[in-house]
């Protein structure tokens, strides 16, 4: 039977470290030699069970991007980012196609804004027994103002944002990983944390598989708007044009980072 809501289970979920804002707690990711339930460990890399499953009806899994605490994906060497990419979304497409699950979550948390608790970079990837995540997401939500188009892979900045303001899309084929992407997803996350016109220190990856496609949503976050809460209705800024015209002169113009 599916569901239309995720049930979180508070009992577990107060028992869980927090060190994106407790900087005295104990990262429980580098203890390594401590870590159980392994899964897949290539070098840095690890994906193992979830030692705090709060979602009831999921399968929850976490995939630890590096052994370096203070490290981040806007920064990695591109040779460590294409790894960590293949892998994670090699493990994600392969949990979806058992059938096990009604469909199966990859995103990432960063920053304090982020719905984040561990500091360490770190993402998830989750079966969910009975909700189909697709039924909440339309081919508009990836539509929007072309940054860059190379090597097939699309690169837009949303016109109708899933939750609001600003939405970063990227996608390629799903038949093999192209390095395209990986690159154009670090100048989107190091663009948010160090030249976005707003200050901003969190954002989110929502990976997704719809028509053939792997997708990844950026999405810098801030205050949620109580428009989106309360209604339910996204707000789109009047500066798309000239944010997509600024990563375009920053990140994709010659001589640019």
């Amino acid at each position: 039977m599916r569901n239309s809501h995720l049930h979180f289970n508070t009992t577990i979920g107060v028992q869980k470290p927090e060190s994106i804002r407790n900087k005295q707690q104990a990262c429980p990711f580098c203890a390594r030699e401590e870590l159980t339930n392994l899964i897949e460990v290539d070098g840095p890399i690890i994906l193992l069970k979830n030692k705090y499953p709060v979602l009831e009806n999921a399968y929850q899994t976490v995939l630890i991007e590096t052994d370096d605490c203070h490290a981040d994906l806007s920064t990695y060497e591109l040779p460590h980012l294409h790894k960590l990419l293949q892998f994670g979304i090699r493990h994600w497409l392969e949990m979806d196609r058992t059938g096990t699950y009604e469909s199966v979550i990859f995103y990432k948390n960063h920053g304090p804004l982020s719905g984040g608790t561990i500091a360490h970079p770190h993402m998830q990837i989750i079966g969910l027994n009975d909700i189909n995540y697709k039924e909440n997401i339309g081919e508009e939500v990836f539509e929007g103002i072309t940054i860059e188009e190379k090597d097939g892979v699309h690169f837009t900045l949303s016109t109708k944002p899933k939750v609001g303001f600003y939405e970063f899309n990227i996608d390629m084929d799903d038949l093999s990983y192209n390095e395209t992407f990986g690159v154009n997803l670090q100048k989107t996350v190091h663009y948010i944390l160090n030249n976005f016109p707003f200050k901003a220190n969190s954002y989110n990856l929502f990976f997704h598989h719809y028509n053939r496609r792997i997708y990844v949503k950026i999405v810098p976050r801030f205050v949620t708007t109580p428009l989106y809460i309360g209604y339910g209705i996204p707000q789109v800024p009047n500066n798309l044009e000239w944010m997509a015209d600024d990563i375009k002169s920053k990140y994709f113009t010659s001589g640019s980072a």
